[in-house]
């Protein structure tokens, strides 16, 4: 049986095609119709989201076939391939992505099209990085979508729901040096009255919390630096620097922190790539919040923190800056992601998402696409003022529902077939 890459969801398709060209691709769409397809990914979602009655096509063995464009700062790669694969790739060439998310296993396409994301104030989700995407459709033809184009907005954060990405085309920068430091000690006090100079301590910020209740939890601050001996504040509100913090309690593969320079790709992603990703056997959920609304979203879960704590592995809090893409969890504001790392006990998590979503409601919360949650089309619709304009794109694209699955109809992304 297929799982999910934590082993805590199993894909009901029966069948799988594992392509090794987007002639693959091209032919497990043809060969299938009219039946359903949908498009694998490195199976980082948590949820029935990329699921299929009919056929999944996996995209990972598709050859990267990198091509750097310096004049545009653009790089096209294969949809399968890992965020991590890419970076190396790019900084051997003098290059960088603007961000990359918490885990570099993640793919590419999969993670732009559900809107995945790292953090920093000034720092946008993945997908607003992309600029061009060639996608397989229901005719089994190339298609391709660019900047500037239509749909593009619409078609980015795209969920699988309009056909079988097989490149990616990114924006790059020049690239940089990082350093990692943790702080501890920062109050919930402090941090919920000035919460910006929390998320605004580095280049990129996460903070790691159990929802104790006086303190904020560990605090990762990735400072980009000018020179490798630039300095860094020795303490942020009422916390000072911690070497010995522990934001992630018994993971051994993490990029190196203590404040040691390093390039770009080994300190942006939380993990390394040639290590185990995060805790393994695990659930996950993330709701998005306006960055106006964090303190009282913040308060609001906080105070459902004794039925949280027991099983929770850690929660992550991370910001980033709104842009223009129809289902981006952060389509026209800056955002609070509040993330939680669920122990594998899929009953009671089950049981404790309905009073978060409810606590996050009145502040129009967002789950992210691919992972749990709780929200049915009703909900989305409350949430996402573009969700009607995007769905209308997917079914004049694909009319006759190869793409419709049934996470998507229960979303609102498709019609029912």
């Amino acid at each position: 049986m297929a799982r999910n890459w934590a082993g805590t969801h199993t894909y009901a398709a029966p069948r799988i095609v594992e392509a090794r060209s987007i002639d693959d691709v091209r032919r497990a769409v043809a060969e299938t119709a009219p039946g359903p397809v949908h498009a694998l990914g490195t199976r980082h979602s948590f949820t029935d989201l990329p699921d299929t009655t009919g056929t999944l096509i996996d995209v990972t063995g598709i050859a990267p076939v990198f091509d750097l464009d310096e004049d545009a700062r653009t790089v096209t790669v294969g949809a399968g391939t890992r965020y991590g694969v890419l970076a190396l790739w790019l900084h051997e060439r003098g290059w960088a992505l603007p961000n990359m998310g918490s885990l570099p296993h993640i793919n590419v396409a999969g993670a732009a099209a559900t809107g995945t994301h790292g953090s920093g104030d000034g720092n946008r989700v993945l997908s607003a990085s992309v600029r061009a995407l060639r996608y397989v459709g229901a005719d089994a033809e190339v298609h391709e979508v660019r900047a500037g184009d239509p749909d593009f907005d619409a078609l980015v954060v795209g969920l699988g729901a309009f056909g079988v990405i097989v490149s990616v085309t990114l924006a790059i920068v020049p690239g940089f040096r990082l350093r990692q430091d943790m702080y501890s000690g920062v109050t919930w006090d402090a941090a919920l009255s000035d919460l910006d100079a929390v998320t605004g301590a580095g280049y990129s910020v996460s903070v790691f919390s159990t929802w104790s209740p006086e303190t904020l939890g560990v605090v990762w601050v990735k400072s980009r630096l000018d020179r490798d001996d630039d300095a860094i504040a020795e303490t942020l509100l009422d916390g000072r620097v911690d070497p010995d913090a522990d934001p992630l309690p018994g993971l051994v593969d993490v990029t190196e922190r203590g404040g040691v320079p390093g390039p770009w790709m080994l300190r942006l992603p939380h993990f390394r790539l040639d290590g185990e990703p995060s805790f393994g056997d695990e659930i996950q959920s993330e709701y998005f919040v306006s960055r106006a609304d964090a303190p009282a979203a913040l308060e609001a879960v906080r105070a459902l923190g004794d039925g949280i704590r027991p099983l929770l592995f850690v929660t992550e809090l991370r910001t980033m800056a709104g842009d223009d893409l129809w289902l981006s969890p952060a389509y026209r504001q800056n955002a609070l992601a509040i993330h939680f790392t669920w122990f594998n006990r899929p009953d009671e998590v089950a049981a404790v998402l309905p009073a978060i979503e409810a606590a996050l409601a009145p502040f129009g919360a967002r789950p992210h696409w691919g992972k749990a949650h709780g929200f049915d089309r009703v909900a989305m619709e409350r949430v996402h003022p573009r969700l009607g304009d995007a769905r209308a794109v997917f079914e004049r694209l694909d009319p006759d529902g190869r793409f419709v699955n049934d996470h998507l109809v229960r979303v609102g992304v498709r019609e029912a077939r």
